[in-house]
């Protein structure tokens, strides 16, 4: 099972921005993005399939971030934009073989996921 690595994670001011990457991935796996904040279960947040053509997001992040992927260097991103304090969390990656909107989060059809990457948004 391969072990995604997640980077990028850090600490910012409200309205600001970072970019997360989750290496390692096979370029035919479709990526997802979760998010768990203190004291909650995990949330999806983002997920894009293995050619990078078709994304989905929750609608808490809709029009904030961004994901996208590089399969020359087998990395997938997340740009978030204008970040707020709700935004605060562990973020991290996951993948599966295949690409299916209305599954995407389910983490039981995960393969592999990362260790996790902590963002905190502060006031």
């Amino acid at each position: 099972q391969v072990q995604l690595v997640e980077s990028g994670g850090g600490l910012v001011q409200a309205g600001g921005s970072l970019r997360l990457s989750c290496a390692r991935s096979p370029r035919t796996y479709a990526v997802s993005w979760f998010r768990q904040a203190p004291g909650k279960g995990r949330a999806f947040v983002a997920t894009i399939s293995a050619s990078g053509e078709m994304t989905h997001y929750a609608e808490s992040v809709q029009g904030r971030f961004t994901i996208s992927r590089d399969n020359a260097k087998n990395t997938v991103y997340l740009q978030m934009n204008n970040l707020k304090p709700e935004d605060t969390a562990v973020y991290v990656c996951a993948h599966r073989p295949t690409y299916y909107k209305n599954t995407a989060s389910d983490q039981r059809t995960y393969r592999g996921w990362g260790q996790g990457t902590q963002v905190t948004v502060s006031s």
